[in-house]
């Protein structure tokens, strides 16, 4: 299980982050995490409150949004869903393609108490 390491850095970057410029409390982090990027968004959401135990964020929410993974056929340029379509062309049945989302886990907001968001 990858995930802890992933939710530890999530937990390190964003505290890091808040010390750096002096944020106060913060209510929410919210997270990207990609189809096809091998992270599992149920046990990013269940090690969370684990590893922010203790720091600034254990009381914060985390939101993850799961980001479809799509992408364009090299060879008749549909652009689909990766995961629902196995990976094959749904138009043209082709293997071939160049992925366009959904590989990465990203930090996209934090929300802090006072209104601002980074």
């Amino acid at each position: 299980m990858h995930e802890i390491g992933i939710v530890r850095q999530l937990v390190r970057t964003v505290t890091d982050f808040v010390s750096e410029n002096r944020i106060g409390e913060i209510r929410e982090v919210v997270a990207d995490c990609g189809e096809l990027s091998l992270v599992i968004p149920e046990y990013v959401e269940e090690l969370y409150p684990i590893a922010a135990k203790g720091s600034i964020l254990e009381n914060a929410k985390l939101t993850v949004n799961v980001v479809p993974g799509l992408a364009e056929c090299d060879d008749c340029d549909e652009i689909f869903n990766v995961v629902e379509h196995k990976g094959i062309c749904p138009a043209c049945g082709s293997f071939e393609k160049t992925v366009l989302s959904g590989k990465d886990f990203t930090i996209r907001e934090i929300v802090v108490s006072d209104g601002q968001e980074d």
